[in-house]
């Protein structure tokens, strides 16, 4: 499981048409449109389960987007589990927001 070394390493596309590689996303439709907050989602939930080389997290995930998106995202436990104990940050966001729920309920 590739994990980036750094979240200010990933500097990919914040907004328009974001082309996905065959090898990332399998499906005829590979753009994924960045203003709709469903595939953004679904373009980075693909990128961290399938990415095997750090430029490809770096070219497609941008850093605070990937912190802003932490929370929602739907990964499997070893992913998640890989990156929050590389960049506590994203652990620490996935707590607030739970905490923030729980208050608010």
């Amino acid at each position: 499981m590739l994990v980036a070394g750094t979240l200010a390493e990933l500097t990919g596309p914040t907004s328009g048409l974001v082309e996905l590689p065959l090898r990332l996303w399998w499906n005829p439709q590979r753009a994924f449109d960045l203003s709709q907050h469903t595939m953004l989602l679904w373009m980075y939930e693909n990128v961290l389960r399938e990415a095997v080389r750090i430029t490809e997290l770096r070219d497609h995930l941008h850093g605070p987007t990937l912190l802003r998106l932490w929370p929602d995202l739907n990964l499997p436990r070893a992913v998640r589990a890989a990156w929050e104990a590389r960049h506590p940050a994203l652990h620490r966001t996935t707590t607030l927001t739970t905490a923030d729920t729980a208050l608010a309920a």
